[in-house]
């Protein structure tokens, strides 16, 4: 039986507001003009209570009007200056809760996006930081100001009529014994919507990124109907904030009309006793709304702040994720150096993947890992290029164990191609600099696209490197997009290559392109290759059989088509159909 989550506790949501570091000066300035605001507004109904109670024409001076004058001035500059000064802290708040965000989001290891929707991080992102964002910038100002007023406003109308006061303060328990509860409701409710919401952008966000598979296999349809279930999912959580809505603002709409008329009525026996002056009540009144229009606001503001907390306990869960340290460790000049895996293993989900994975490459030489679907060999990769670190078993460069090198060194020395080269939508020059900091002439440009052999496609594009390549590299074919990848792999000038099937998805003109530049950029260094294809490594100075995350078979090409029956098996099938082909 599950445990039922925690209730995500306002401490905490505190604490992720302190932790956005708001600026000190400029929340006291704007608590003191909100004073400044209040204290000018409480004003006002003095005189007006001085007005009426000791009302001629002669006491109408211009002092007097003059006065009154300055008194809204001042006010409503001061308020203008309240509004802004917290409205910028707000909106500072948030820029640096999202830019925290986003560092955390970039830096959490690998197996955190295994874990989740892209979609879901991104609604974190964008959606959750925008209900803080209302909270702090629209709200907060509104609510500082309301209880502010609020405390002036009761201040003075006890010192005017103590009796009256307590027929208002009567009203404030019961209203919020009633709201509280609702308050709580619309908690549970915003953190249910602020998930699906998650959920549902990640739908959507991975049906749209693969549009073409959609479109391909006729599934229009069930993609329509599963995008419309989930909007209906949303649909329901927004009809409960309504009914709830529904409940608070009509309820503290009666109370409050409830308030005025016993104030009303218990001061109109009193002026006609005269135990109140006339002025007395209409300045009462008049602190009146003064009080109850920042209550309506306490009421939206509160229930805006329920919400607010259900999402800050989402972005909470990304933030107190453990993230790579990519810096931490020696920075490591791997050159010339030998590699070394002793029994490495590696589980996911409890499912044991790679096992006792044990052998040594010494510099310059190619490795090659082949074998059946699902046997490892992308995880092996993954644990060489640390996005995964092994359960038991190192890994050594030289005498010197691997997670001692920080994972920044250890990756810039890295170059990568894989089947399906990942490109960015920008142009060409963006891509092959990617992720460099060093900024590079048109000159090594064309000159690492020569050695990859895309110089030729790229001259002939309308802007070449100039040349927009659309979203995940559309506009280009597989071939183009992989000597590009190729291309920005000479530009790195690694010590390592890593090559995760970097032909398979090539037509025979593209790979024979491909083979060449990944010849021109494999010499030299230490290259490690997964291939299905044989015919790719049969010249490799190691090969590696692996099943079912073990190693069956290690040595070369001619070694393991003499020992391992799998491997010569396979061997006969490829190289035999690739002689007649």
């Amino acid at each position: 039986m599950s445990k039922e989550k925690p209730n995500y506790s306002w401490k905490k949501f505190l604490k992720l507001l302190v932790s956005t570091r708001p600026a000190l000066p400029i929340i006291i300035g704007g608590f003191f003009a909100s004073i400044v605001t209040t204290v000018a507004g409480l004003i006002v109904p003095l005189y007006t209570k001085n007005l009426i109670d000791d009302f001629s024409l002669s006491k109408l001076s211009t002092k007097l009007i003059i006065i009154i004058v300055v008194v809204f001035i001042v006010q409503a500059i001061t308020n203008g200056i309240s509004i802004f000064l917290l409205n910028y802290m707000g909106q500072k708040m948030v820029a640096n809760m999202r830019t925290r965000l986003w560092q955390k989001i970039l830096h959490l290891r690998v197996s955190y996006f295994d874990n989740t929707k892209t979609g879901e991080s991104v609604s974190r992102m964008i959606s959750d930081t925008n209900v803080i964002r209302e909270l702090i910038a629209d709200r907060l100002a509104q609510f500082v100001t309301g209880i502010i007023s609020v405390i002036g406003s009761i201040i003075i109308l006890f010192l005017m009529d103590w009796k009256l006061t307590l027929l208002l303060i009567v009203a404030v328990p019961v209203t919020t014994a009633i709201v509280a509860p609702l308050g709580q409701r619309m908690f549970k409710i915003a953190r249910g919507l602020q998930k699906e919401t998650a959920s549902f952008t990640g739908e959507i966000n991975q049906t749209l990124s693969e549009i073409r598979l959609v479109k391909a296999s006729n599934a229009e349809n069930k993609e329509t109907n599963s995008g419309v279930a989930g909007i209906n999912r949303l649909l329901g959580f927004g009809i409960k904030e309504a009914k709830i809505g529904a409940i608070i603002g009509p309820l503290t709409m009666f109370v409050i009309m409830g308030v005025i008329f016993g104030i009303i009525s218990y001061g109109g026996i009193r002026v006609a006793e005269g135990s109140l002056s006339t002025g007395t009540l209409i300045a009462f009144l008049l602190y009146l709304f003064q009080i109850i229009v920042p209550v309506v606001t306490f009421v939206e503001f509160f229930t805006r702040l329920q919400k607010t907390k259900g999402a800050t306990e989402r972005v909470a869960e990304i933030l107190n994720q453990d993230e790579e340290n990519i810096y931490d460790g020696a920075a490591v000049d791997v050159t010339g150096k030998k590699i070394t895996l002793e029994n490495v293993c590696f589980s996911y989900d409890d499912n044991p993947i790679l096992k006792n994975i044990s052998f040594e490459t010494n510099p310059g030489e190619v490795i090659a890992f082949a074998g059946p679907s699902g046997g490892g060999k992308s995880t092996l990769f993954a644990i060489i290029e640390r996005f995964y670190t092994p359960e038991s078993g190192e890994i050594y460069v030289d005498r010197q164990r691997l997670t001692d090198i920080s994972i920044h060194s250890w990756r810039s020395q890295i170059g990568y191609v894989s089947q399906e080269s990942a490109m960015l939508s920008g142009t060409i020059r963006d891509n092959l600099c990617y992720g460099l900091e060093k900024e590079f002439t048109d000159e090594e440009l064309w000159a690492v696209a020569k050695l990859a052999y895309a110089n030729t496609f790229i001259a002939e594009l309308p802007e070449q490197l100039d040349t927009e390549v659309g979203e995940r590299g559309i506009k280009l074919s597989g071939g183009q997009r992989q000597r590009i990848a190729i291309a920005r792999a000479f530009l790195r000038d690694p010590k390592i290559l890593m090559l995760d099937e970097a032909t398979a998805s090539l037509d025979s003109q593209s790979e024979q392109i491909v083979q060449q530049a990944l010849a021109n950029l494999m010499e030299g260094r230490t290259t490690f290759v997964i291939a299905h294809r044989l015919s790719t490594i049969v010249n490799a100075n190691q090969i590696l059989f692996i099943e079912h995350g073990e190693v069956t078979g290690l040595g070369t090409h001619t070694e393991l088509v003499a020992k391992h029956p799998l491997y010569a098996s396979f061997a006969e099938q490829q190289l035999s159909s690739h002689t007649e082909n």
